[in-house]
């Protein structure tokens, strides 16, 4: 019999993180293409993400059937959008402040999308829904280190989801990303309290995913 579980995050009630997500007030809408393969996964971030922040929107799926709505809200409004991924064309997101700022200032905030899974699973979704190609992408010059260690990566500086949201917003609105992190930490501890003490030394030098 499976246990019961918490109907706004969805996990168990044992482990509910509700009393630890904050509400965030972003002005940049984001978007998150979450893979299928991630929705039950015990240690995914994306969902703590859509509940903190005030825009945002989740679409569960893979191919461009599944996003379907929001493949066709993208190619007819291109420059609408913007695609948080470390792509050959992509530009590093630090050195585009000064012009996003001023779409902000417009009251045209750019709608940022981000793919959610392992590297693996990202890069998926990236070559399945080709799009996405149409819109600008953005990656990290000076990420700050992941934090989540309970899950590997094989890509350097890699962050989870929650984390590269949390430093998109900081960098391009000033965001307080703290209550985006703490909910990221609070699930951490969770997951770490749950590993037998005689293994969790060896989490403390792992890198974060994406996920």
């Amino acid at each position: 019999m499976s246990r019961p579980s918490c109907s706004h995050c969805l996990r168990p009630q044992s482990h509910c993180l509700c009393a630890h997500i904050q509400p965030c007030h972003n002005q940049h809408p984001v978007l998150i293409m979450q893979h299928s393969s991630e929705q039950q996964h015990a240690k995914g971030t994306a969902l703590l993400a859509y509940q903190a922040l005030a825009k945002a929107e989740l679409i569960i799926g893979e191919s461009p059937d599944d996003f379907q709505q929001l493949k066709q809200r993208v190619l007819s409004q291109p420059e609408a959008f913007a695609l948080i991924y470390p792509s050959p064309l992509s530009q590093a997101i630090e050195n585009q402040v000064t012009r996003l700022n001023k779409a902000l200032s417009a009251n045209k905030p750019l709608q940022l999308i981000f793919l959610d899974g392992t590297w693996r699973k990202a890069k998926k979704l990236w070559h399945l829904n080709p799009w996405l190609q149409h819109i600008t992408q953005f990656h990290f010059a000076a990420p700050p280190e992941g934090q989540y260690v309970i899950r590997k990566t094989s890509i350097d500086k890699g962050l989870s989801t929650i984390e590269a949201i949390a430093y998109s917003l900081q960098v391009l609105e000033n965001l307080d990303s703290q209550p985006l992190l703490k909910a990221l930490a609070a699930l951490k501890q969770q997951q770490l309290a749950a590993i037998p003490e005689a293994y969790r030394h060896r989490y403390n030098k792992q890198k974060a995913t994406s996920g």
